[in-house]
């Protein structure tokens, strides 16, 4: 289970990752605010936090902070999402929705690899749509440079590899 600092960090993310425009500090904080998830100083720690670590990027308009989040935040709120309740992700929507904010339609394709226990390479590849896991393969590797090469493919050739598993198994 992830500490409150975390989710707190999770929910930055979630709602950066589904709306198509940039939020300013302002809309986070109202929404994080109102609903008494945390007050207000822990939640700018948590900004600057995901700022320092390159998970979103702010940049300043009028003396207004905007916040967009990068691709290394969908990874790793790809990874995460598991955390942040059914429940926090339906006030997201609700709040992006009611303040006019079109929600992010988005394909995400992480694909990482890592030293399995045996020390082998294993890569997991995913395919995210709209936050919704298409498929998640573990696949594993016969060394460094097939993983990497697996990793770099994946991106590219989602579509054709998603489409082939799905003929074979309908």
């Amino acid at each position: 289970m992830a500490t409150p600092f975390t989710v707190y960090k999770l929910i930055v993310l979630y709602m950066l990752q589904n709306t198509e425009k940039t939020l300013t500090n302002s809309q986070i904080s109202e929404f994080i605010l109102d609903r008494e998830y945390t007050n207000y100083f822990h939640l700018q720690q948590a900004i600057s936090e995901l700022v320092e670590a390159e998970l979103i990027t702010m940049d300043t308009r009028s003396n207004v902070s905007h916040y967009q989040i990068t691709e290394d935040g969908i990874k790793t709120l790809s990874f995460f999402q598991k955390d942040l309740s059914p429940e926090i992700k339906q006030e997201v929507r609700e709040y992006l929705k009611s303040t006019g904010f079109k929600a992010q339609e988005r394909i995400v394709t992480p694909a990482d690899y890592y030293i399995t226990k045996q020390g082998t390479y294993s890569v997991r590849c995913q395919l995210i749509e709209k936050g919704n896991s298409l498929i998640d393969l573990n696949i594993a590797a016969p060394n460094l440079e097939a993983a990497q090469s697996i990793c770099k493919k994946w991106s590219t050739h989602y579509q054709e590899i998603y489409g082939k598993i799905m003929e074979e198994l309908l």
